[in-house]
């Protein structure tokens, strides 16, 4: 037959094996004039001829398998963004509608797998079986169909929990300079889901392949894979792959969302997915604006973290929970794409590396951080324990520097320098090492009531060990009522602050 007939059946066959999606209800739609050549080749854009009813988002196949999205659908010709690797396209090859838009597979046979944005497999652990296909475009919950976010969303760090506490559903941007350990707090927030009934999937956007491997090991070392999906588009994939990762994502994070289940999704990072975009947008012609993104680059964003919500009882109480991450340069955090994501979520940590250099590590910047939602959600425990110390700890760094020009201080002010010194050296935590809640609470509880003030700094890491062995050794009905979220009463306070004394009575006898 001619290549309207026997050609396009058999291409159409090689770009759906590829991506282990073949549908014969599409295939039968299609017609002998719906058939496109292409006219130039760039990098990860193709620019076509014909395919005059072809919509936009619509997945165009290629002669040999490749796959790409219809992007600009301009009078005369259509702008395609590849989703595969080019190998042999070049212009006079023929392309073909699919009536298709891109999908991923979403399930309970995601977990634990390794997969790109199309659902590809990655792992070398076979292909991936009993799974649905849910487009990665998806509308996102009506405002009538929310819930106020009211559980939190225990990281397992300290200062993020006691002082800038996340909800579940909520949208939490993570931003910062390189190597101030952006990632690290994400990756420790999805360590400390174990055994809480939280689906966790890691988007990597543009990394480097081996930092994508070093986080994928640390999460099977300490057993993270077992309730956990990593979507990968690493630095060396099309730009296509890399812009649609992050919706990929999170349409593998709406399924468990919508049964009903809690779901959190970590997109790193989403500087790489704007410049990807912009890449793409600027090899198709699209008008750039400022600093050469084009002028939809907020809305891809406030599209991709509206999805993420919590839901209302009716509609099956599931949540989705995003932590973004953005990378900032210099400090600059009123740069254009950091601006417009702080103006999309409901709060921000952001990570200095001012305190990353003296030590201080996780290196959050209190000051500059806050969660707009997630202090309703946090237990009540927190809050008796740890209500003022986000005020007074930012009131101390500004006396610590104050105090450093020799200038005489009261004995009282001297006192509140040497406590809140106590409090920084209690928030320092080693990276995967998330603390329980009860465990937390103590720590603060001890600081707060001066029972670390005769510590050295550099044993209030040991101070620490022995009040978490204390409490949970010789009060496991109060460390079990504070683990449930139960508020602290004057008998319980009173048992702790007993135990805590006596554990940590060795700094008092060396001072």
């Amino acid at each position: 037959m001619n290549q309207s007939g026997v050609d396009l059946q058999k291409v159409l066959d090689q770009s759906f094996a590829a991506l282990k999606q073949v549908s014969k209800s599409h295939r039968a739609t299609l017609g002998p004039q719906e058939v496109g050549t292409v006219r130039s080749v760039g990098r990860g854009v193709v620019l076509l001829d014909g395919l005059p009813s072809v919509k936009s988002q619509e997945l165009v196949a290629f002669e040999g398998g490749l796959l790409g999205l219809a992007f600009n659908l301009d009078p005369d010709v259509v702008g395609v963004v590849l989703l595969d690797k080019i190998e042999h396209l070049k212009p006079g090859l023929s392309c073909y509608r699919t009536g298709r838009v891109l999908d991923c597979p979403v399930g309970e046979n995601l977990l634990g797998r390794v997969v790109d944005a199309t659902g590809r497999p990655l792992d070398e652990s076979g292909p991936i079986r009993g799974t649905q296909r849910r487009p990665i475009e998806r509308e996102a919950p009506g405002l009538m169909h929310r819930a106020p976010v009211s559980v939190p969303l225990q990281t397992g760090i300290k200062v993020v929990d006691a002082l800038i506490p996340i909800g579940r559903g909520q949208r939490e941007l993570i931003l910062g300079d390189r190597q101030t350990g952006k990632t690290a707090i994400a990756v420790d927030t999805i360590l400390n889901q174990r055994d809480k009934d939280v689906i966790c999937v890691y988007c990597s956007i543009g990394q480097r392949e081996s930092s994508v491997v070093k986080v994928i090991s640390d999460l099977r070392q300490h057993g993270a894979m077992d309730y956990c999906v990593v979507v990968v588009a690493s630095g060396e994939d099309p730009p296509g792959l890399q812009f649609a990762a992050p919706y990929s994502a999170t349409t593998i994070a709406e399924y468990f969302r919508d049964q009903g289940r809690d779901a959190l999704v970590v997109y790193d990072d989403l500087t790489r997915h704007a410049r990807a975009y912009r890449e793409l947008s600027l090899l198709l012609r699209r008008p750039p604006g400022r600093e050469a993104y084009p002028g939809d680059i907020f809305y891809i964003h406030s599209r991709l973290l509206e999805r993420s919500t919590h839901l209302r009882e009716a509609r099956g109480g599931g949540s989705l929970t995003a932590l973004p991450i953005v990378e900032t340069e210099e400090q600059n955090i009123s740069a254009y794409i950091p601006t417009n994501l702080i103006s999309i979520t409901d709060g921000q940590i952001y990570l200095s590396p001012e305190l990353f250099h003296k030590g201080v590590l996780p290196a959050v910047d209190v000051g500059k951080s806050v969660s707009r939602v997630g202090g309703k959600a946090q237990l009540a425990a927190y809050r008796e324990v740890a209500g003022d110390l986000r005020l007074s700890y930012s009131q101390f760094e500004e006396l610590e520097v104050f105090s450093r020009f020799g200038t005489r201080l009261e004995a009282d002010t001297r006192q509140r320098l040497e406590r809140r010194r106590r409090v920084r050296e209690a928030l320092k935590q080693p990276r995967y090492h998330p603390l329980p809640v009860p465990e937390q609470i103590a720590i603060f509880l001890a600081v707060n009531e001066g029972l670390l003030d005769h510590a050295p700094p550099e044993h209030v890491a040991e101070a620490e060990a022995q009040i978490r062995r204390a409490v949970q050794e010789k009060l496991p009905k109060v460390y079990q009522d504070m683990e449930q979220g139960k508020s602290l009463g004057d008998e319980q306070r009173d048992a702790l602050l007993d135990v805590m004394r006596r554990a940590i009575s060795w700094p008092e006898e060396t001072s």
